[in-house]
């Protein structure tokens, strides 16, 4: 295989903690990226660093100012990995935590009447917030279905929900039960060609690790991101939100800066971590995509991770060599069918007449970390509308390799 991230795997898989051994079981293959993915070690060290400092931000040292100079850098760093040169970016507790206040703010703060929009496709961070704010502010909750045969929701699907009265709508940007991603652009040009003024939101958490991302292309109103899911760590969210979002009353300290989303003195080192993030993916840009201007690297880097991840992914589903792909293997239904171009690095299965739990399981007594999915508040709304009780997810990231592919469906051709 001659692809750019093949080439340098060795180069990418250095980079991060863990890549192929568990501290706690030994060797494994981990293919749990959606649930968390690998650390960059640069992000270990970093956050080892600044849990080390006692100072904080807006005091009158040089070590405070330092402080306030990394989270300046790291919100320029942001701004070249988003696409933005607008709206302001902010820490949290979570990326559902700061979804929870983006649509708040959005729901509470839209004009009085109306209602408010979102899929079936979607992640409870998102449609568990929304619909609690439209009882909160009075305002019924449309929901938009998503297609059970493709696992993902279409623009004219929007487009025959949506009207003048949306003041909210909620998006998915990428599945991370089905692994796929939607057309944003296309659902956006439907929501505001019903609705120029709604409030748009964006769940980016399973998307992010996936691509690219382009803010002021979007034209949306709030983005957020897990960082756990990015190669950072635990512990908090990161979240872009437009002037005009900002405009609106939100939650802030009485006297203080009336544009400011963050409430008390956040960790500078999720900030920091977050520019670890952003300078290992403009290195990997300069190795797949040498330029010389850093949003064309950032870029380049995610169409390379995109195009590499479909490969991983078409040969778990096509098989690879001489060994059979999951399609060809008795009793195999996957979620979204064997070829769709919306897949991003995920593959989610199941064996008829067989529990997931159970074949998670014995992929876990042969080194392949993989996740059951089951039919709960997380998942049902994908599951329940195909009948299936749970899955099997098996998600990847563009530090796995094809040697891992073949671990894993050699283990499967032994189960099945």
């Amino acid at each position: 295989m001659s692809d750019p991230i093949s080439n340098i795997l060795p180069a990418i898989r250095e980079r991060f903690a863990h890549v192929d051994s568990c501290p706690f079981t030994g060797d494994r293959v981990f293919f749990e990226n959606a649930g968390g993915a690998l650390t960059l070690k640069s992000v270990v060290e970093t956050s080892a660093k600044f849990a080390a400092i006692p100072d904080n931000q807006g005091r009158d040292n040089a070590a405070s100012h330092a402080l306030v100079d990394i989270i300046k850098q790291a919100k320029a760093d942001a701004a070249d990995l988003f696409g933005t040169q607008s709206g302001q970016f902010f820490v949290g507790e979570s990326g559902t935590e700061l979804l929870f206040r983006l649509i708040r703010t959005a729901t509470v703060g839209a004009p009085d009447g109306g209602h408010v929009v979102g899929s079936t496709f979607e992640h409870p961070a998102t449609r568990s917030a929304l619909q609690h704010w439209a009882k909160v502010s009075d305002r019924p909750y449309l929901t938009v279905d998503h297609d059970n045969e493709t696992g993902l929701v279409t623009p004219q699907a929007y487009a025959d929900v949506v009207n003048h009265n949306t003041r909210v709508a909620t998006i998915l940007h990428a599945s991370p039960v089905t692994g796929m991603g939607v057309d944003l652009a296309g659902i956006v040009a439907a929501i505001r060609a019903a609705s120029p003024d709604c409030f748009i939101i964006v769940d980016g958490v399973q998307n992010a690790a996936h691509g690219t991302l382009d803010i002021d292309s979007y034209d949306i109103d709030g983005y957020a991101i897990s960082p756990y899911k990015m190669f950072s760590r635990h512990g908090y969210g990161f979240a872009w939100v437009s002037d005009r979002l900002t405009a609106l009353d939100h939650e802030c300290l009485i006297g203080g800066p009336a544009q400011n989303w963050e409430l008390g003195t956040r960790d500078t080192g999720s900030y920091a971590t977050m520019s670890d993030v952003v300078n290992y993916l403009d290195w990997l840009g300069a190795q797949v995509a040498p330029s010389d201007n850093r949003r064309d690297r950032l870029v380049g880097a995610g169409r390379a991770i995109l195009a590499y991840e479909t490969q991983l992914t078409d040969a778990m589903i096509h098989g690879i060599g001489n060994l059979k792909g999951l399609k060809d293997i008795e009793n195999v239904e996957i979620i979204g069918g064997t070829d769709n171009p919306a897949r991003k690095g995920l593959v989610s299965f199941r064996i008829t007449g067989r529990p997931s739990a159970e074949l998670v399981t014995a992929l876990n007594e042969r080194g392949i970390r993989t996740h059951t999915r089951k039919a709960d508040h997380y998942s049902g709304g994908i599951l329940n509308p195909l009948g299936w009780s749970d899955c099997v997810r098996v998600s990847m990231c563009h530090y796995n390799s094809m040697d891992e592919i073949r671990a894993f469906l050699t283990a499967m051709q032994d189960i099945a």
